[in-house]
């Protein structure tokens, strides 16, 4: 007799990805769909978020994707993602917030005012704008998830990621607070900390020879991480299996950060 749970089952469910037409976003957008979910595929390039939803579609048999290009940077492009998704799918259950820049590589003594502040407004002000666009579907049904891509980077101070690493704990400021607010309406809000992860966004950390010795040598798991890795985590946070779990940062990172 196969094992029979509805603890994952996400049926029913609207979910918004930003930052979801590739790497960690795409497969987390292909798990939720896998487990019932109605998906909403969006990065900046429509045609990219376009095909993504066909390859989800595809691989699910049903008509669980759509795609709605937008930049986060905008707010009144955010504010289109989301009435758009109201017009096409309905309210939203879970937000998954993926999306996130990072223009300089290098000390914060030398980066430029314009770096830092799109490093912020994109990273931190976006995901504070499109949750409080969200937010009210989900404290009108009394339940909701809300997923913030932060970083393991978040808990160190670098070299050469200082104002990227300040953006992610400043997610989890934002996330811890939002928790609280939002909790007595049944709200759960948790932050995602990926380590180093084989995607384009980390290509210039992991086609690094030394790092990826470094990473083979010191990380518990012994590999870098796969945007496949995402799969559980994203399915957990949206489903009634972590219905007691808020204000949480959950680290994905091979044991890295386990004393972090």
């Amino acid at each position: 007799m196969g094992v029979t749970t509805e603890l994952f089952d996400l049926t029913g469910q609207v979910i918004l990805l930003t930052g979801s037409s590739q790497g960690m976003g795409k497969e987390m957008a292909r798990a939720l769909a896998e487990h019932g979910a109605k998906v909403v595929i969006s990065s900046r390039k429509q045609d990219q978020c376009d095909a993504t939803a066909a390859e989800i579609n595809a691989a699910t048999g049903t008509d669980s994707a759509i795609a709605i290009a937008c930049n986060i940077g905008y707010k009144e492009q955010l504010q289109n993602l989301v009435d758009e998704t109201h017009k096409q799918l309905g309210p939203i259950d879970t937000l998954v917030a993926n999306a996130g820049v990072n223009p300089f590589y290098g000390s914060m003594k030398d980066i430029p005012d314009a770096a830092f502040d799109k490093i912020l407004a994109s990273n931190v002000r976006s995901n504070h704008w499109l949750c409080q666009m969200v937010l009210p579907d989900m404290i009108e049904k009394g339940r909701g998830s809300i997923m913030i891509t932060a970083s393991t980077g978040a808990f160190s101070a670098s070299e050469t990621l200082g104002t990227y690493n300040i953006s992610k704990l400043a997610d989890i400021a934002l996330v811890r607070n939002l928790a609280l607010e939002n909790g007595p309406a049944g709200v759960r809000v948790n932050a995602i900390c990926p380590g180093l992860i084989k995607t384009d966004f980390a290509k210039a950390l992991w086609e690094n020879p030394d790092a990826v010795t470094r990473v083979n040598e010191q990380t518990p798991l012994r590999r870098l991480g796969e945007p496949e890795d995402f799969h559980g985590i994203a399915v957990f946070l949206a489903s009634n299996a972590s219905a007691y779990v808020t204000g949480q940062a959950l680290t994905v990172c091979g044991g890295t950060n386990m004393w972090a």
